[in-house]
């Protein structure tokens, strides 16, 4: 930042360079832990239908290039998808809009599986505020 400010043009590894030539020593960057996920054994065989629900999204794309997501829940024992909502962009919000539909029709489950969506993390399905993005 003081390189720059006095008009050099300099980059990360320019100043680690001149740094190392000099004998200074370096401030090295702490890297974070990858922390590992706990294995939490088997899931359990839903043995009933509406016991567990998988849900997740699946992307497509329109023939004008517009992408849409499809929030899929799918029924584990009778492997049924009693909800498919498509929209170009699901909230927090409207993903839970449509599970309150689906128990309000349905009853609860016992279990709910979120398969990986990077665009919704449970707070915002909790607090139903923000866009996915």
């Amino acid at each position: 930042m003081l390189l720059r400010r006095e008009g050099w043009s300099v980059n990360r590894k320019r100043v680690r360079r001149l740094y190392r030539l000099q004998g200074l020593q370096l401030r090295m960057r702490v890297r974070r832990r990858k922390h590992m996920y706990l294995h939490r054994g088997a899931v359990p065989i839903a043995t009933s239908t509406h016991e567990r629900w998988s849900k997740g999204f699946v992307h497509d794309a329109l023939f004008d290039g517009r992408a849409f997501r499809v929030l899929t829940v799918v029924d584990q024992y009778s492997r049924q998808s009693p909800v498919l909502e498509p929209a170009f962009a699901h909230s927090g919000r409207s993903v839970a809009e449509a599970l309150e539909r689906m128990v309000a029709k349905f009853g609860a489950p016992a279990w709910i599986t979120w398969i990986t969506a990077p665009s919704l993390c449970p707070r915002r399905l909790r607090s139903g505020r923000g866009n996915a993005a």
